[in-house]
């Protein structure tokens, strides 16, 4: 790995430490996880504390009423599945006839971020709950400046939330779109309903949101406003410890979690490319890349539901014998479309480590800031999640009563031969598992972090006709041309969110290398 090697175009360095360092997307974020650690903190104490702050200066991707998934090492790797089940009340036939919609009640999902950040925090956290959250509360009720990111997403989503109608969007609209219209970047926008909620959550160390008076503000609102979410939904859920799944891809082994999470395409993915000689930069390297990926996430939404409704075990998809077979399906020329129809997402990500931890955690609202449905009184926005499951009869996925979602936040970890590397993450919908086996693919060809983050990326995407291919502009145009002559459905997309933003932070030489992805406005800082 070459430090000072930056092959493409780059505003970033890598930043190096010894003591620790972190890295996530928003730089207000980044410095609370750094106040963690300079005050004797753990690195999971900086990663909540991360994670509790962006759901306040980037509530475009995440909220207190989202979703949770990490993996920790200390010695060994911890996976935690911290996602919530949809409500006891959710059958099929609750879904009208043009599917899920995407706002309001019905695709709401317990929400269980705050059930995370207590698991993490009760196995290794060193400063007291209320300390780690104070910054995020430090930043709602004083205020902040919106980062020029977040205010682009913020005024994309006037669009999509302000004409909702009912009592039940209200509240969200007030809160989030104060006067009529989304903060710009620059302004100072701040929540004291975000702050006493938070206050609330440290003081009764998360309990309130699942047993106590913020559980009944959800379930009032519910009942109220016609939505299927109860007490018993609620006080019924608690996170899960799971055992990572793994490949090892040319020397470097990725942890992905189990199903629910779709970590398990990364994998698979990894292990049908594992036949192939890639070449950086080849034209012939990103046809075999996209045709894995594309095989890798047909199985997945096949597959990938609530671990007690599986059809078949995860590693089954991993085994040697089914890859190869699978790997016989790449040829010459581009598959027909094997996609169903995927959805633009928001998620955070980030990532911490110390001299004993290192921590990869993903967290989301789903669909930007989810369903539109935010609890009055409070700063609890609530997820969209119930989108991610299927509507098919039969299917493992399908929508149902007291059942985790496909779930599509994945945080990856690295090691070498037992010994710890490091975490990583792309967020970004579907784009998730595309970006942790280019940014892989990149550091198993010998880039550093920041140069992996930087290389332009693709994403497989459906369109009218078949799949398309979106290209990033640093993607050169004879590589374009040479995937549309292999019978891809090529397109350039200018708009770098839909590429995912990513964090590294990898131990090299005793040092901490830390990088943050230039697509966002996010920050990596080591100490």
């Amino acid at each position: 790995m070459d430090l000072t090697h930056y092959p493409y175009p780059s505003r970033r360095h890598v930043v190096l430490g010894r003591r620790g360092a972190v890295a996530t997307s928003q730089p207000l974020a980044a410095l609370a996880g750094m106040e963690m650690l300079l005050k004797g903190g753990s690195a999971v104490d900086a990663a909540i504390a991360m994670a509790a702050c962006l759901t306040v200066v980037e509530p475009t991707s995440n909220g207190i009423g989202g979703d949770l998934f990490a993996q920790v090492w200390d010695g060994k790797l911890h996976g935690l599945n911290a996602s919530g089940k949809s409500p006891l009340a959710l059958t099929p036939e609750r879904v009208p006839e043009g599917g899920m919609p995407e706002r309001g009640w019905l695709p709401v999902t317990v929400p269980g971020a705050v059930s995370g950040w207590r698991a993490l925090h009760e196995r290794w956290g060193r400063l007291p709950f209320a300390e780690v959250l104070a910054p995020a509360i430090r930043y709602a009720e004083e205020g902040f400046p919106v980062g020029p990111e977040t205010a682009r997403a913020w005024q994309r989503a006037e669009g999509v939330y302000l004409p909702l109608k009912g009592p039940e969007f209200r509240p969200f609209q007030e809160v989030f779109f104060p006067g009529g219209r989304a903060p710009r970047a620059g302004e100072v926008w701040h929540s004291p309903l975000h702050a006493r909620t938070l206050r609330e959550i440290a003081e009764s160390y998360g309990e309130s949101l699942y047993r106590g008076p913020l559980a009944e503000a959800i379930a009032g609102f519910s009942e109220a406003t016609g939505g299927l979410l109860t007490r018993e939904d609620l006080a019924a859920h608690s996170p899960e410890w799971v055992e990572p799944l793994a490949y090892t891809y040319r020397g470097l082994t990725v942890h992905e979690l189990p199903p629910n999470g779709q970590g398990l395409a990364a994998l698979l993915a990894l292990a049908l490319l594992e036949g192939f000689d890639l070449r950086p930069e080849d034209p012939l390297s990103y046809h075999l890349q996209i045709e894995a990926m594309r095989l890798a996430l047909a199985d997945a939404f096949r597959h990938v539901a609530d671990p007690r409704f599986l059809e078949l075990p995860p590693q089954a998809l991993l085994a040697a014998d089914y890859v190869a077979e699978r790997r016989k399906l790449i040829g010459e020329r581009a598959l027909p479309q094997v996609l169903p129809g995927l959805r633009p997402e928001g998620t955070v990500y980030l990532a911490a480590a110390d001299g004993e931890v290192m921590v990869s955690l993903i967290q989301s609202n789903y669909q930007g800031f989810g369903s539109g449905i935010l609890i009055p009184g409070t700063g609890i926005a609530l997820q969209n999640r119930g989108l991610g499951f299927s509507l098919e009869a039969g299917h493992p996925n399908r929508v149902g009563p007291g059942k985790r979602p496909y779930h599509t936040i994945i945080p990856g970890f690295l090691t070498r031969e037992g010994r710890p590397l490091g975490p990583f993450g792309v967020m970004g919908g579907f784009m998730q598992p595309q970006g942790h086996v280019q940014v892989v693919l990149a550091l198993a060809q010998g880039l550093n972090p920041q140069a992996a983050l930087d290389r332009p990326r693709w994403q497989v995407v459906p369109g009218r006709g078949g799949d398309e291919v979106l290209l990033e502009p640093g993607i050169p145009q004879a590589t374009a041309h040479f995937l549309k002559d292999l019978g891809h459905r090529v397109r350039y997309e200018v708009e770098y969110g839909f590429f995912g933003r990513g964090q590294v932070i990898l131990r090299e030489k005793g040092a901490l290398v830390a990088a943050s992805d230039p697509r966002a406005e996010g920050l990596a800082l080591g100490w």
